[in-house]
Order: structure tokens, then C-alpha cells, then sequence
């Protein structure tokens, strides 16, 4: 398992300028087929201000599940779910909502429908798009997608954004290695905690990730293993992927 040194990673606050320290989450929760109670530790135990979810229920009572997962871990739902096709946004009360939307990408005959989760928050005098995916399994298809990601970043508005999620794809692919071209990779510019996101019982390949936009400050970001209040024990029961946990700065917007 790749780790980097488990400094303390900051909290969330709002600085005197008017920038904010933000908590940024990225998990891919498989539909919350596994132990929801251990998943909901897991996440309040972060104490993020953001969650970009994977695999959020889509079916069946698929709100009231997402709903009760926000619920306990504290925070609310802010878009997404089944109106994404699975990408969705959970939020703490801190965040105040400018808008949200979600968009369901192309479809192609015989894959799944993939979309993404996407809003526009404020933290103190700091404005933040966020965006919540889940890309193709389809060498192709993602590789468009990932260009989609970037068009929609651009027009959500913003000068400053975060992105991130399940790529299904390796940091040496063409999809990853897109996106890290026009964003930043958190991990990559100030490793913290855990690299690797897949598999929960054998840490092998990083597939999950937070992107950011220049001019967000990048404090730290990896897998909180060894974060207080994050068991191994939560961590395997969860889901079948590792989450992603970054703190931003962001500035003031102007």
C-alpha cells in the first residue's frame, strides 16, 4: 500500500480575505450495496464540505437512501443521483448553493448511461465549482467523456473548480493524463495519506481522483488511512473502492 507521511490535514475555515479552506471528498459508493453504517462513519469521520459520490442509489427509493446516507454522515444532498445516471453531491450546511444542474452525457448502444453531478457553492467570500463523475469503462467513450469534463468545467462560469471521481482509468492512460494536462492533480501536487483507491482489501492501482482548477491551493490529498475515526475495518465493509479526501484553498472570488 503507497503512502505518503500522515500529517494533520487542515480543517475547514474561512480565512480573513476572504478565501476558504475546503474539505473535498470523492467516493465511489456502489449504490450502498455494502455496510451503509460503516460507509457513513467513514465519511463523517472526514469532515468534508463536499462529497463527490460514484454509484449513488438510482432506482427504487433512490432519494430516500441517498437522503438517509447524507443524514448520517451530517450533511445534505445537493444534486445528483438518479437525475445523473449515478454521480451526485453531498454538502455540509457551511456551503452556500449558487446553483446546481445535472447532465446526462451521450449514450452509446450497449454501455451505461453516464452523466455528471455538477454545482456552483460559495464558502465565505470563496465562489467553487464542483463536478461529480463516473467514467466509461470504454477505452473510447471515456476519452470523450474526459473532454466533455473539461467543456463543462468551462462552463459552469467560475474562475476556480474542483472535478474528480471513479475515472476507470490509471494515471499512465490517455483519459487521466488528459485531464491532468489541463488540471491539477491533487494527489500528485501534495500527496497525503493513502495512493492507491482499488481494491479496499488489496490497494493496488489509483482510479479515483480530485482535479482542480490553477489558482486552488492544493494542502494535501490521498486515501485517509490512519485519519482518526477512519477504521481499516470501515474502510473494507464500505464499499469496493477507497475515498479520495483533499483540503483546498480557495481564493476570494473577484
Amino acid at each position: 500500500m503507497s503512502t505518503s507521511p500522515l500529517g494533520t490535514l487542515p480543517d475547514s475555515r474561512t480565512e480573513a480575505d476572504g478565501s476558504a479552506v475546503v474539505r473535498v471528498l470523492s467516493y465511489n459508493i456502489r449504490s450502498m450495496r455494502d455496510d451503509t453504517d460503516a460507509l457513513a462513519r467513514v465519511i463523517a469521520a472526514c469532515a468534508p464540505d463536499l462529497v463527490l459520490v460514484q454509484e449513488a442509489p438510482r432506482f427504487f427509493r433512490w432519494r430516500k437512501k441517498l437522503a438517509r446516507l447524507a443524514r448520517a454522515a451530517d450533511l445534505v444532498i445537493l444534486s445528483g443521483g438518479g437525475t445523473a445516471a449515478g454521480p451526485a453531491l453531498l454538502c455540509s450546511l457551511r456551503a452556500r448553493v449558487e446553483r446546481t444542474e445535472d447532465v446526462l452525457l451521450p449514450r452509446t448502444p450497449g454501455l451505461h448511461r453516464r452523466g455528471f453531478a455538477t454545482a456552483v457553492v460559495r464558502f465565505g467570500g470563496a465562489r467553487l465549482g464542483v463536478l461529480s463523475c463516473h467514467l466509461s469503462l470504454q477505452t473510447d467513450e471515456r476519452y470523450a467523456q474526459g473532454g466533455m469534463l473539461l467543456d463543462r468545467l468551462a462552463e459552469l462560469g467560475v474562475a476556480h473548480a474542483v472535478a474528480g471521481g471513479d475515472l476507470n482509468e490509471r494515471p499512465q492512460g490517455r483519459t487521466f493524463r488528459r485531464l491532468a494536462a489541463e488540471l491539477r492533480d491533487c494527489w500528485t501536487a501534495e500527496p497525503w495519506g493513502g495512493e492507491h483507491t482499488s481494491t479496499p482489501d488489496d490497494p493496488h492501482q489509483r482510479i479515483d481522483a480530485l482535479f482542480v482548477t490553477p489558482g486552488v491551493e492544493v494542502l494535501g490529498c490521498g486515501v485517509p488511512l490512519g485519519l482518526p475515526g477512519v477504521s481499516e475495518a470501515d474502510l473494507r465493509a464500505a464499499t469496493d473502492h477507497l475515498p479520495v479526501l483533499a483540503a483546498l484553498r480557495v481564493p476570494p472570488a473577484r
